[in-house]
């Protein structure tokens, strides 16, 4: 592989599709492994980010961008992510069904926040996550069949 070809400073634009960004962001708020939108080379003009969820970054190794969903949206966004209220868990030992109440109310939360946050995919990153790097890159969205997405 070139030189040119291991360098990220070549990409111009990255595609991802709504429901990757989303469904990264969410997964690693909800669960103890880190999801991101990977980028992997050779690098080119144009690039595809895909989820990938890992527990141990191997991008040092592999030479893959990982961009952190968070990244991806509006911070508004970001910060109006629902959480779950302490004890929303369903108490069995109460034999009631007010904590299964409380956990479809987030889950329709989070389904309502997602709805929102599809819109808030912003149109441009940089790179590198420090502020020294000024290679910023367009963000194309890709949803639907047209994109060669399913529609499922």
């Amino acid at each position: 592989m070139t030189d040119e070809a291991r360098d990220p400073r070549v990409i111009r634009s990255i595609a991802v599709t709504a429901d990757d960004v989303l469904d990264a962001f969410v997964y690693t708020r909800e669960n103890p492994a880190t999801a991101v939108l990977r980028v992997t080379p050779p690098f080119h003009g144009r690039m595809r980010a895909r989820i990938h969820v890992f527990q141990i970054d191997d991008s040092s190794v592999t030479g893959a961008l990982h961009l952190e969903p968070a990244r991806l949206l509006e911070d508004e966004v970001v910060a109006a992510y629902p959480s779950l209220e302490p004890g929303a868990a369903m108490d069995e030992s109460e034999g009631t069904n007010e904590g299964a109440t409380k956990f479809e109310h987030y889950a329709d939360a989070v389904d309502d926040w997602r709805t929102g946050a599809r819109s808030a995919i912003i149109d441009s990153i940089s790179l590198d996550e420090d502020a020294n790097d000024d290679h910023r890159v367009s963000v194309s969205v890709l949803d639907g069949p047209e994109d060669g997405q399913s529609s499922q």
